[in-house]
């Protein structure tokens, strides 16, 4: 595309990574995009409230930085008044950016039928597909309707690793029980699974939990570009992720 584009980005009513919105949105509109958030009904979604408070006595949660980009993001209109997933026209977006979460409120968002079938028809337009952390399992659960395989089935990919999700889980869930587990299966798993050869498509990308990329610093982030489709792993990635994304749009 040439100039300023509109992204879509869905979101859950609630428990969306405050990171993995704020970050991109931010760096988007910098660069003369202008973002369309979407929810099931269209109505103001929520954050994860724990990431903003702190997920363990104070600490774990999102980082200074990424709590500031919110709390701009959420006086923002377009944030207030975001469209219902079934009245948004795929062939209406230049882009489309699915974020992560984990805890329970995400799983409207990561199996909703109706938000998939608005996926695959944008996935069909060839335009710039972005996924970060949880967000991978919107496009793994989406299937084509040509083939009925997944949308990913011949791309390569990464996700939140199995390691970073078993990590959290087995630090917090003395007190905070399978707040970290979304699912039973792990992303990784699940991702793996919709691949057609997953030991060469999936990408897990340097083992670390805490390294984290800045608005100034990329070194310690990953993401994976095939294509016009760029994936990413965890917030720690963001402004990477974002910034290979708003490549794809030009």
């Amino acid at each position: 595309m040439a100039g300023p584009g509109r992204v879509l980005l869905p979101l859950p009513d609630a428990d969306f990574d405050v990171t993995e919105v704020a970050v991109p949105w931010r760096l988007l509109t910098e660069a003369g995009h202008r973002v369309t958030f979407a929810t099931e009904r269209g109505e103001r979604p929520a954050p994860d409230q724990q990431l903003l408070d702190g997920v363990l006595f104070g600490r774990l949660g999102a980082v200074p930085a990424a709590k500031q980009l919110f709390g701009q993001l959420a006086r923002s209109t377009e944030f207030d008044r975001p469209a219902p997933w079934g009245d948004v026209v795929a062939d209406d977006c230049d882009g489309l950016l699915l974020p992560g979460g984990h805890a329970p409120g995400m799983r409207q968002y990561l199996g909703n039928t109706v938000l998939q079938r608005l996926v695959a028809d944008f996935w069909a337009t060839g335009r710039p597909v972005g996924a970060i952390c949880h967000g991978v399992l919107v496009l793994a659960r989406t299937l084509d309707p040509a083939t009925g395989r997944s949308v990913l089935h011949d791309r390569r990919t990464t996700c939140l690793p199995k390691y970073m999700e078993r990590s959290a889980y087995w630090l917090t869930g003395w007190r905070l029980g399978r707040y970290y587990r979304t699912y039973p299966a792990y992303v990784e798993d699940e991702v793996r699974g919709a691949l057609d050869d997953p030991g060469r498509q999936f990408v897990r990308g340097p083992v670390g939990l805490s390294r984290r990329g800045t608005a100034t610093d990329d070194r310690r982030a990953f993401a994976v570009v095939d294509g016009r489709y760029v994936s990413a792993r965890w917030p720690g990635d963001a402004y990477l992720f974002a910034r290979r994304f708003i490549d794809q749009l030009g």
